[in-house]
């Protein structure tokens, strides 16, 4: 085993932690420079319906603090959101906002120009970024905090779920639903937050980790970092904002990992017997996995994780590292992993009999569709593999569309649909065709929602493969969830 592992549990009565165990996660809201929570009538969303912002407003609602909110359009989150008693509206209008606002809270996914936003912050009212708020939740708090380009909404669901189901306790701040739960959002009267760090508008550079992770490195978001080294540096820049005595968990090989700052690091393997912790004997077991967990002086063993995907093992490994650093006994940790039931779009079975395997996912970048569909094809080796994928963003797109297509050659039938914009506008000659272009599977196409669904109806349905059943993939970061649903009932009587 390598030295880097700590030496010493961590644990929030140490130095590196901040405030006391009792402490209520809301109170620590009252000396913020915006005025207290205490002080707060009414907060106000511009973007309520992202998954990050979403928390938040679940954060003040939970608080007492009148919420309200706009976004582009409705999606079972916001949905969701109504149905706790948040208002949301969709139309870009200022007649539609609340005028006695204490605090605005906006996105950086929000134009710059968007007629709301623009109204508040004409209009002298205290205009904050998400980032900003969730840097003053977590200023006195002991705080676990995980990013990554790929896995660390899976990893934060995991660690929040091992900590809360453990009897440990913990704030979740999330990027993704827990199915446990159903919310990315719970407090706490333990003064620990789990948090996922967004490095989208180099937003976790706010955040202060006693203990964080760092998952992969990977290119993206060039549209805002404008290279991959930027990107990478500001990961190293994150990692030096770990308090004094404070943990590091970065997965081993990372490139420029030695750059990485921390008084304390673990190396987190699949199976890479170099690395501080990483699985070993893995079986696939029913869509699921059991494997052992070694850690220096320290194994788990038959962990038990329902959820598919050798990745999530990956994930899991992380996870447990963490929940060992803290002192949370092994049958704690093992009993809360097979308890765990996933991340909604995170290698999500919506169907799973022998007929057909049917899976969502958020997988939105190259390396996490390669990952998804190895997963896939690894743990259904005689199904065809269908992926249907719906690309998010233009930029992502345009700076991307080789990666994608070598990656969805691997499924044996792929079907894209037209770019999800988010916030971005047009880009001349950015589409679709461009990755359906590089690609040399011949089993391709574009197809709009509303072909696509036909398709599902008049020719997937009717020609499933009968001997060894088939694997239904669908993947995407835009609105493709909407999709889900509909497909769920063409296809859950077959």
């Amino acid at each position: 085993m390598n030295s880097h592992y700590p030496i010493r549990k961590l644990s929030p009565h140490t130095p590196s932690g901040a405030g006391a165990m009792n402490v209520q996660t809301n109170t620590v809201l009252m000396n913020a420079p915006f005025g207290g929570i205490d002080k707060m009538n009414e907060v106000y969303f511009v973007g309520i319906g992202g998954i990050g912002m979403s928390a938040i407003a679940r954060f003040f609602h939970a608080g007492g603090v009148k919420v309200s909110g706009y976004d582009k359009t409705p999606t079972v989150l916001t949905k969701e959101l109504e149905a706790s008693g948040i208002p949301v509206h969709y139309e870009e209008k200022v007649e539609s906002v609340p005028k006695k606002v204490d605090l605005v809270i906006y996105t950086p996914a929000i134009p710059a120009e968007h007629k709301e936003l623009v109204f508040y912050q004409a209009n002298g009212y205290k205009v904050v970024k998400r980032s900003d708020v969730l840097q003053i939740i977590s200023e006195s708090s002991f705080n676990i905090c995980i990013a990554g380009t790929h896995g660390k909404t899976t990893i934060t669901t995991m660690v929040a779920h091992l900590l809360r189901d453990s009897g440990f306790g913990c704030n979740a701040f999330l990027g993704g639903i827990a199915v446990n739960y159903g919310t990315n959002f719970w407090s706490s009267k333990k003064n620990v937050c789990v948090i996922e760090a967004d490095e989208y508008d180099r937003s976790f550079l706010k955040l202060s980790p006693d203990v964080a992770i760092i998952t992969a490195m990977d290119a993206d978001h060039l549209d805002i970092y404008g290279t991959a080294d930027a990107m990478e540096q500001a990961f190293i820049d994150f990692s030096k904002r770990i308090k004094p005595g404070g943990l590091l968990v970065r997965q081993f090989g990372l490139k420029r990992g030695k750059e990485l700052k921390a008084d304390q690091h673990i190396r987190y393997s699949l199976q890479n017997e170099s690395a501080d912790v990483y699985a070993a004997n893995i079986k696939m077991i029913n869509g699921g996995y059991e494997f052992d967990v070694l850690i220096k002086d320290n194994t788990l063993e038959n962990v038990r994780l329902n959820m598919g995907g050798m990745h999530n093992v990956e994930n899991a490994v992380a996870a447990i590292a963490v929940a060992s650093s803290l002192g949370i006994e092994n049958d704690k940790i093992k009993a809360a992993v097979e308890n765990f039931r996933g991340v909604k779009r995170r290698f999500e079975y919506i169907i799973k009999n022998e007929r057909l395997v049917f899976v969502d996912d958020y997988a939105h970048h190259p390396e996490e569709l390669r990952a998804l569909i190895n997963g896939a094809k690894t743990l259904f080796k005689q199904k065809k593999c269908t992926v249907i994928f719906q690309p998010h963003l233009y930029s992502r797109t345009r700076d991307l569309a080789e990666g994608f297509a070598e990656v969805l050659d691997l499924a044996d039938e792929v079907i894209l649909l037209p770019i999800y914009p988010a916030r971005e506008l047009p880009v001349e000659g950015v589409n679709s065709e461009m990755i359906l272009e590089q690609m040399n599977n011949e089993h391709k196409r574009v197809m709009t929602k509303e072909e696509l669904m036909s398709w599902i109806k008049q020719d997937y349905a009717m020609t499933l493969n009968k001997e060894f059943g088939e694997v239904l993939i669908v993947a995407g970061a835009g609105d493709i969830d909407m999709l889900v649903e509909p497909i769920k009932n063409e296809l859950k009587d077959i």
